[in-house]
């Protein structure tokens, strides 16, 4: 009894196993992708120093109620720059805010030969003068924010500028006043090393009006030196057109 239960078990056991056997098999797992590796995006925080350069144009108005021309009507005003730039970058994500600030050199200088200018006479005898207007410096302190394309930076700025305006009629002595207005423009930053990047932007500045009141630099209101001397209202305006290499100090 015994061998006989012994043997139907194994002929079950053996029944089983063949029929396992012409079961389909599993599939083997896919073949796992390799790793692709993702440079981390680049980080634009930290303090910066660098140098720019560029072309400045602009214009100026000179005025006075008093004289007969009224005013020169506006000219231009143009030259280069050249100078340093010190700032600081913080990011959250793709965003980037920031100061900057710079102190340029500039060679700006432009001249009327309106009415206005050339109907003056001075109290040096000089006559058929020009209204000249021209700055030797400009410096701005500005805020900056853009979003960052990993390398690419895209910008917006504003902020304060301050320059010296000259004015005087030509051949003379200038009569040169600090002042200081508004600014505002946009730029493009590129990172073409870990810590080196270069950018190219554009600034607006206002610098609002300056006196030139003197007889002996700016003439007088009327045609001859018995007029009152000169009050003339100048105004000034710039547009900066700038590139510039930037070293970062990683925070």
């Amino acid at each position: 009894m015994k061998r006989l239960l012994v043997t139907a078990l194994a002929s079950i056991a053996g029944a089983g196993t063949a029929l396992a056997a012409d079961l389909p098999q599993p599939a083997p797992p896919p073949p796992r992708a390799p790793a692709v590796y993702t440079a981390p995006a680049y980080n634009w925080a930290g303090f910066y120093i660098g140098v720019n350069g560029g072309y400045g144009f602009g214009s100026s108005t000179w005025s006075d109620p008093l004289n007969p021309a009224g005013s020169s009507g506006s000219f231009h005003t143009n030259g280069g720059i050249a100078g340093g730039t010190v700032g600081v970058n913080f990011q959250s994500s793709q965003f980037v805010f920031g100061i900057e600030g710079d102190f340029d050199w500039q060679g700006l200088k432009g001249t009327s030969g309106s009415a206005f200018c050339t109907g003056v006479n001075t109290a040096a005898g000089v006559t058929g003068a020009s209204c000249q207007t021209q700055s030797d410096w400009i410096g701005t302190l500005r805020a900056r924010a853009g979003f960052a394309a990993d390398r690419v930076l895209f910008y917006a700025t504003g902020g304060g500028v301050g320059a010296d305006v000259q004015a005087g009629l030509s051949s003379l002595t200038n009569q040169s006043k600090s002042k200081f207005g508004w600014t505002a423009g946009a730029g493009i930053e590129g990172a073409f090393a870990e810590n080196w990047t270069a950018k190219i932007e554009y600034l607006y500045a206002d610098l609002g009006t300056t006196t030139c009141n003197s007889a002996g630099n700016c003439g007088f209101d009327g045609k001859t030196t018995g007029s009152p001397a000169a009050n003339d209202s100048v105004k000034f305006t710039e547009s900066l057109i700038r590139a510039g290499v930037n070293y970062k100090f990683s925070f």
